[in-house]
């Protein structure tokens, strides 16, 4: 079977779409004259992947774990039109597939250690799920929502007999006097003591029942660590001497081993997506590619979603990709970029920190209407930054600070930090409706359906812990607070601010969690930052005036 697919093969009829705006654009910028070059994902391109995920069930199977699939549509030297495919890693467990563009060169060389890597990798994986499903977990989140239930209850109950005592201390007073109104009195000082003596009898049974499931669950979460601190170490071992094998080239003709193209480090799997693969293989067959499209297929992971198109990842195709395009003539009519330069709160040869604006996305997003973005402007904008990586992200609504790297050593140190939690984060909101309480702590586990996107809900069984301390800085009904998020889950805030265990306060103008149509913006700004320099290790404290 060849590599080079009829159009007809994925769409009826080999003519071009009528033109129509690209949903997204592959972009970079060429290493030696900086010039900006792109490649689209144009509808044609798209009507070209829907086609191929219709043959994937029977082609392919059902795959265990979800996987970039890319078509490439590419024009001969005689000006035929055709189509590439390739997949990222393995498909299968096989590198090379009949009818699928093959691994960039190189791999074969180191063969012999990727497979015993592989094993090592499986084996690992195999210890880790094991782990993640141990039976503690299960046993953990049952008792604790059937604990919770059962201080409800009490608590409800106490609640109604405080009051009955409540009613029979002002009957008393008025028709009881002397030694028989202290004893009845003392007689409900000592009911009032047995209620809370029953609360605290019913917490330490809650202690007890769950401390050692709890430390079991712990001790799994250690090993889990320290699994993946060895997966870890396995990959970026292999990776960096498949790195060392492999050589990319452009449609200039040039060749080059994969890391002289970022000596600082690229980060592991970087050339086994399916994008390098096209770009690839067309650049050394004489093919011009016309446009590109990616999508997700397989089960979910994280945000990516089965049938779904995905632009190109920032950590391992968009710091080759200027390299890739290299040769190809320059677009003519570019999308549209504000020219206005964003914010700087900070900039080093190794961060950049923006003042970013509410309804401006912190990364582009599938679709043409969504390519407006802090990441999009900066690439047009700053020429002359050659790697840049969004850190965290903040939502399109949120306005306030917003760390980018600007080199991959940088993103990776940065990234642990907030992952490990080591960064201080504040924000500053004003919420819909008053609070109970003038400060206080919300621990709600946060939990993302898949079927239920974008919202994100609390989920006692599934969701994922997630800590928020507040503070009411200005009472009222639309009162001003303080946020300190101790967890960095997906609209963390917003969710603990809306839930009825929560605050039962939406953050002014979020129409996903509160009113519709409230105000011009969501009322939520990350105002104050510390982290440590991946560079210096000093402490970075930044701050950002609130705009509300």
């Amino acid at each position: 079977m060849g590599l080079l697919h009829p159009v007809t093969d994925f769409v009826a009829g080999d003519r071009p779409l009528s033109p129509s705006p690209p949903d997204y654009w592959y972009e970079g910028r060429c290493p030696q004259t900086r010039q900006r070059l792109q490649l689209p994902r144009t509808a044609e391109a798209e009507a070209i992947a829907r086609g191929l995920m219709s043959t994937l069930p029977a082609a392919i199977g059902e795959l265990s774990e979800g996987k970039m699939i890319g078509v490439l549509l590419v024009a001969t030297p005689a000006g035929e039109r055709g189509v590439l495919k390739a997949f990222s890693g393995l498909l299968q467990g096989r590198a090379t597939v009949a009818g699928w563009v093959p691994p960039i060169p190189g791999r074969d060389q180191v063969s012999l250690l990727e497979l015993q890597t592989l094993r090592q990798l499986e084996q690992l994986k195999q210890a880790i799920i094991a782990l993640q499903q141990l039976p503690e977990r299960a046993k953990l989140a049952a008792q604790s929502q059937a604990f919770v239930a059962q201080l409800q209850a009490l608590a409800q109950q106490h609640r109604q007999q405080k009051r009955d005592r409540d009613r029979r201390r002002e009957q008393y007073a008025q028709t009881l006097i002397g030694d028989e109104l202290a004893q009845t009195e003392a007689e409900l000082v000592r009911q009032s003591q047995r209620d809370g003596g029953e609360k605290r009898r019913l917490k330490r049974q809650r202690d007890a029942v769950l401390a050692p499931l709890r430390s079991a669950i712990a001790q799994a979460d250690a090993q889990i660590r320290e699994l993946k601190h060895q997966r870890k170490g396995l990959s970026r071992q292999l990776q960096t001497q498949m790195h060392a094998a492999y050589s990319l080239t452009n449609f200039a003709g040039e060749t080059t081993a994969l890391e002289a193209l970022w000596p600082t480090g690229l980060p592991t799997g970087t050339g086994d997506c399916a994008a390098p693969k096209l770009l690839h293989y067309a650049a050394t067959h004489g093919l011009k590619p016309l446009a590109l499209a990616e999508f997700w297929w397989g089960p979910a992971a994280g945000d990516k979603h089965p049938g779904q198109f995905y632009g190109a990842c920032a950590e391992r195709c968009q710091p080759i990709m200027g390299f890739l395009l290299s040769g190809l003539a320059p677009i003519a009519t570019p999308p549209s970029v504000p020219d206005e330069p964003l914010p700087i709160l900070f900039e080093d040869a190794s961060l950049l920190v923006i003042d970013k604006p509410s309804g401006l996305l912190s990364v582009p997003g599938r679709t043409q209407a969504l390519q407006d973005s802090v990441m999009s402007r900066l690439r047009c904008q700053r020429s002359d930054i050659n790697y840049l990586a969004a850190v965290h992200r903040l939502d399109k609504g949120t306005s306030g600070i917003l760390v980018l790297a600007k080199t991959e050593a940088a993103h990776r140190h940065l990234h642990q930090q907030f992952a490990h939690r080591q960064v201080q984060k504040a924000y500053e909101a004003i919420l819909s409706a008053p609070v109970a309480l003038p400060q206080g702590q919300i621990d709600l586990p946060l939990w993302r359906n898949p079927q239920d996107r974008p919202k994100t809900s609390v989920h006692f069984q599934l969701g994922k812990p997630s800590l928020t301390d507040y503070q009411v800085l200005a009472a009222g009904d639309r009162p001003r607070l303080h946020f300190i998020p101790h967890t960095g889950r997906t609209h963390q805030l917003r969710v603990h601010a809306a839930h009825p265990q929560g605050l039962n306060a939406p953050i002014l103008g979020d129409t996903l969690y509160g009113a519709p149509d409230q105000t011009d913006r969501l009322h939520l700004h990350a105002k104050a930052l510390q982290f440590q320099h991946p560079v210096t290790a000093e402490r970075v404290a930044l701050t950002s005036p609130v705009p509300f």
